[in-house]
């Protein structure tokens, strides 16, 4: 009887065994299918969507033009415009443009940021010699059957737990510390690059004011020239028609005219480059009408007050881009002992403790909890035995490095020293040709003027009043 009832149970359990395993391995099979559509699926929509921006230019003769050049576009139409508005009406001196330059021109805007960001990263940095701490808080829920004795009972399980992390490099032998001596040295590297941003701009003004001056000159020497060819041409005429000169005089004192009057219209385009230049270095744009300060008003002096030695030797202590470069060379050395130090073993702390708190049913007997202070404390010691090499070439290519960084700032002196004589020669040029071009220029008028008043009277030919208009317009 008994076998009976067995043999009947025995294949009602194994069907229902199969049933399950069959219907599990139906819903693992749906799972499979679902996933490898779902990826195929995403596949082309990835490749789809990022085929056109990959796709190169059709012909090579032709420029690309595409979606995404329109949004690049659009993007950089919608960008803030710092622009510098000027008052047309007012007449700006040499040190309030520098001043207007410095506050506006978008590179000393670039050269603060990045300044700002080797400060943070110096941040970054220091931030080592401190201990991290981090926080999770955990709730979970369990649900199992747990089997004891001949039965199954329900358990469930409520976790709710508030747990730290705080971990801290007790000892590394310098390395943290040459890593935040190299980042004080960047940061002061892109100091000094702010200040140097600064001394580009206020060069970039001066040269570009001096030009727009020089330009001024000689758009008015010019003006004086076709004034001078005007009256040399009306002169001729005037003989011409009292029978005392030639027709070829007069076509040569009409060609003079016109060829003075060429010479002021590339001046006007000159002087307006220059304007454009000088908006341009402070910060607006190039169509932007500036007045300056004639160069009548400006004060120059006679000569320079110290030698040129003197003035190379004050370069040397001034100059913002030989201190970056001198920065450079202290980051080096400090990349070296940071490479140095992973020679040594690296000591660490970590601590983890928790606040658990424990909720747990198991039918069929009551909820029970339980909480306490949990965790852990553990040191690590690291030190790599062997990497290959790695770590003698990290400090090989740190002193090359440095000596490569000294080789620049010597480099940068040379090019100091050279930039400071260039300029010192030219400036004591321009102070003998000075004296010497209103001697100069003083005499090429009066010669003009007198060869003029003779041509009229007939003492002088028309050759002498050509020849001396091009001295006075050569001086002027």
């Amino acid at each position: 009887m008994m076998a009976t009832k067995m043999h009947e149970w025995l294949p009602t359990r194994d069907s229902r065994v199969c049933s399950r395993i069959c219907a599990s391995a139906i819903s693992k099979a749906n799972i499979s299918m679902y996933r490898t559509a779902a990826t195929i699926l995403l596949a082309k929509l990835l490749l789809s969507g990022s085929a056109p921006a990959q796709t190169a230019p059709a012909l090579p003769q032709h420029p690309w033009h595409g979606s995404a050049e329109l949004n690049v576009k659009a993007y950089a139409e919608s960008l803030p415009d710092s622009r510098l508005g000027l008052d047309p009406s007012k007449t700006y001196s040499l040190s309030e443009l520098i001043d207007l330059a410095e506050a506006h021109n978008p590179a000393t805007r670039f050269a603060w940021e990045r300044a700002r960001s080797q400060a943070a990263a110096l941040g970054i940095s220091r931030s080592e010699l401190y201990p991290t701490l981090a926080s999770a808080a955990i709730s979970q829920t369990q649900s199992a059957q747990i089997f004891s004795g001949n039965r199954f009972y329900g358990q469930t399980i409520q976790t709710l737990e508030v747990a730290f992390d705080v971990s801290y490099t007790l000892l590394d032998f310098g390395a943290r510390s040459g890593r935040i001596d190299a980042a004080r040295a960047r940061s002061l590297s892109s100091n000094f690059a702010f200040n140097d941003t600064h001394r580009t701009v206020i060069y970039q003004v001066e040269q570009a004011y001096y030009r727009l001056l020089s330009a001024i000159g000689q758009e008015n020497a010019a003006r004086a020239s076709l004034s001078n060819a005007k009256a040399v041409e009306q002169a001729a005429e005037e003989r011409l028609t009292n029978g005392l000169a030639t027709l070829p005089d007069v076509l040569e004192a009409r060609s003079a005219s016109a060829q003075a009057e060429y010479d002021l219209q590339a001046v006007v385009g000159t002087e307006e480059i220059a304007r454009g230049d000088l908006a341009t270095a402070l910060g607006t744009s190039a169509s932007v009408a500036i007045k300056i300060q004639p160069l009548d008003e400006l004060s120059i002096p006679d000569s320079t007050r110290e030698t040129v030695e003197q003035t190379i030797n004050r370069a040397f202590g001034q100059r913002p881009d030989l201190m970056q470069q001198a920065s450079e060379v202290r980051a080096a050395n400090a990349i070296l002992k940071e490479a140095r130090a992973a020679n040594c073993p690296t000591l660490g702390l970590d601590v983890s403790p928790a606040l658990p708190s424990l909720y747990g049913i198991q039918r069929p007997f009551d909820w029970g909890h339980t909480a306490g202070l949990t965790g852990s404390v553990s040191f690590s010691l690291k030190w790599t035995v062997f990497d290959g090499g790695a770590r003698k070439s990290r400090a090989a290519q740190a002193q090359a490095d440095i000596r490569a960084a000294e080789a620049q700032t010597n480099l940068k002196k040379n090019q100091i020293a050279d930039e400071v004589w260039t300029a010192y020669s030219n400036m004591d040029t321009a102070f003998r040709q000075r004296t010497a071009a209103v001697a100069l220029l003083e005499a090429a008028t009066q010669s003009y003027n007198a060869a003029l008043e003779s041509y009229k009277y007939g003492l002088r030919n028309f050759l002498d009043v050509t020849a001396a208009q091009r001295s006075s317009q050569n001086q002027a």
